[in-house]
């Protein structure tokens, strides 16, 4: 069961602070991935189609890339996005996982774009054997995936609430409360709020990439 836990800040009075608000910092996951293969950050960079200063600023956790950049780092590196956030503190002793409302683990992508992106709310640990992978896309109004993804596996979608503009390929589908949608993630795909209110969107997709 996922733990709720506080850290303490350096500035002023201590006060507590849920963790799950604190951006993780993936930099260092993705720079032990990269000297594992023993790639240089130009590598990198030529693979994933960005610049040598962008790949490193995001080892250093300086920027944080979005969602269709993040896709393409992990690519190049050959691990998926679920590998750079720990579930350290869950119980794998048993063969149930539950995460407590309240409780799950949230993944801010792109939070210098101040409240207008997205973040998953984790529903399934990223452990070993685990072939699914269910999270819910909060999405602000104008967030927005930032460009074309494509990787292995399958995904489906039910949107809970707001609405979404789903790309896939160079199709584009206009989705409400109800609607449910189902692709291979072999083709390009990418997606955006284009309501005033906040989306959230039930996403499941195997195997984990996210």
């Amino acid at each position: 069961m996922a733990k709720r836990v506080s850290a303490q800040l350096n500035v002023g009075d201590h006060q507590d602070v849920d963790q799950r608000d604190q951006p993780p910092a993936i930099g260092i996951r993705l720079k032990h991935a990269r000297l594992t293969k023993g790639l240089s950050l130009r590598q990198i960079a030529d693979i994933a189609g960005c610049s040598e200063s962008f790949v490193s600023k995001v080892e250093h956790d300086r920027v944080r890339p979005s969602l269709a950049t993040l896709h393409r780092l992990v690519k190049a590196l050959e691990i998926n996005i679920a590998a750079l956030f720990s579930d350290a503190d869950l119980d794998e002793s048993g063969p149930v996982f539950v995460y407590r409302a309240g409780q799950r683990p949230l993944i801010h992508m792109d939070p210098l774009r101040k409240g207008e992106g997205i973040t998953l709310e984790r529903l399934i640990p990223h452990a070993r054997g685990i072939l699914l992978q269910a999270n819910v896309h909060i999405v602000a109004p104008n967030g927005a995936s930032a460009g074309l993804i494509e990787h292995e596996g399958e995904e489906i979608g039910y949107v809970l609430e707001g609405e979404l503009e789903l790309q896939v390929e160079d199709k584009f589908y206009h989705l409400v409360i109800g609607d449910s949608f189902f692709f291979n993630s072999k083709l390009p795909h990418g997606y955006r709020n284009p309501g005033s209110v906040q989306a959230s969107i039930l996403w499941v997709n195997t195997p984990p990439s996210f």
